[in-house]
């Protein structure tokens, strides 16, 4: 093999080092773990969807009927790191994150095709957070102990940050606009674990 191409189980590949892998490798499975709006909206060719609430929900059903390397995507690769530790503790190998996520891949110009879908994950917990805080400070000047919630949702924030963890965006993952309309979980989850999925074998 190429020395320039990475190993399949590295725990964490570059935009050139994912694109040189799939070239060299078409068992590759790219697994997309945004939500379903955040999907349609935008995503490398070739991935699957496969979110990470419902990864979180069927932790203890992970097994993965094949040996095919597998690398996790998200916006910017947090959620995929997260995933990432979800299917380890399940036992599933052969498991790389793409650095920096879908916002690193189309800044290098890789190709990435679009859709009408929702809002980045982030974009929206930024928009829910700020609308709180403005309409609890904006309401407490006629009952000012209304601004509590704004006080709440900003350690809400910093706990987040410290943490590392999003309540929010878990919450969030849950509204309609963010799930699946036509795929049922097990047929998601096929992608990851199947004998075939992504044309795989």
């Amino acid at each position: 093999m190429n020395e320039s191409i990475p190993s399949a189980h590295s725990a964490a590949l570059t935009v050139d080092e994912l694109r040189a892998l799939r070239e060299n490798d078409p068992r590759v499975r790219l697994i997309d773990v945004r939500t379903p709006g955040e999907f349609a909206s935008v995503h490398i060719p070739g991935s699957y969807n496969v979110p990470l609430n419902l990864l979180q929900e069927h932790r203890n059903e992970l097994t993965a009927d094949h040996s095919d390397p597998v690398v996790l995507v998200c916006r910017s690769g947090m959620r995929a790191d997260e995933a990432r530790k979800l299917v380890d503790a399940a036992g599933l190998t052969g498991i790389s994150v793409l650095q920096g996520g879908v916002t690193a891949w189309e800044t290098a110009g890789a190709p990435v095709e679009k859709g009408r879908g929702t809002w980045s994950m982030e974009r929206q917990v930024r928009f829910t957070a700020g609308a709180i805080v403005l309409v609890s400070v904006l309401a407490g000047l006629a009952f000012p102990p209304l601004t509590w919630i704004a006080a709440i949702i900003g350690a809400g924030l910093v706990f987040a940050a410290v943490t590392d963890t999003c309540g929010m965006a878990r919450v969030l993952a849950l509204m309609p606009w963010n799930r699946a309309v036509s795929c049922d979980s097990g047929t998601m989850l096929t992608a990851l674990t199947g004998p075939a999925a992504g044309g795989s074998r």
